[in-house]
């Protein structure tokens, strides 16, 4: 019963943070930005970040407690694709991560609301992270399926 509870919870975390990076991208847009949707988005980025962790300790569980066993998975370069992937991605997600508290710490000190280039820049980077993390489920049904083992 342990490998179904894994998939689950680590399928439940990748969707979570499909969703809130979703909505980061849809929210982050020079002509809908006001003080809310400032705010918004650094509590959205706060749910993403722990999002990703639940992916990547949900991950790293299977690896570990999953029917296949550890070493056949660290011996899969399909893995390794996952993992660089989805470090990617993670990193990606530091821009916008600072941007939004920036932004929404200088609307508390009664600054105003971020230029478009800004926006512009953010989105970008949103936009690449989560095309990006569309190829993570690539590499793992075919992980999944026994390649480059």
């Amino acid at each position: 019963m342990l490998e179904p509870w894994l998939a689950f919870f680590h399928l439940g975390a990748v969707l979570a943070w499909v969703v809130f990076a979703s909505s980061q991208a849809a929210l982050c847009r020079g002509d809908w930005l006001n003080a809310a949707v400032v705010r918004r988005l650094a509590r959205l980025d706060t749910i993403l970040w722990v999002a990703t962790a639940a992916v990547l300790l949900t991950g790293l569980a299977r690896i570990h407690w999953g029917a296949k066993g550890a070493a056949w998975y660290w011996t899969n370069p399909l893995l390794h694709l996952k993992l660089t992937l989805f470090a990617v991605t993670a990193l990606l997600q530091l821009g916008p991560a600072r941007r939004y508290r920036q932004w929404a710490a200088r609307l508390a000190g009664g600054g105003g609301l971020p230029g478009e280039g800004e926006v512009r820049g953010a989105r970008r980077l949103v936009m690449i992270e989560t095309h990006l993390v569309a190829l993570v489920p690539l590499a793992a049904v075919f992980l999944a399926r026994g390649f480059g083992s």
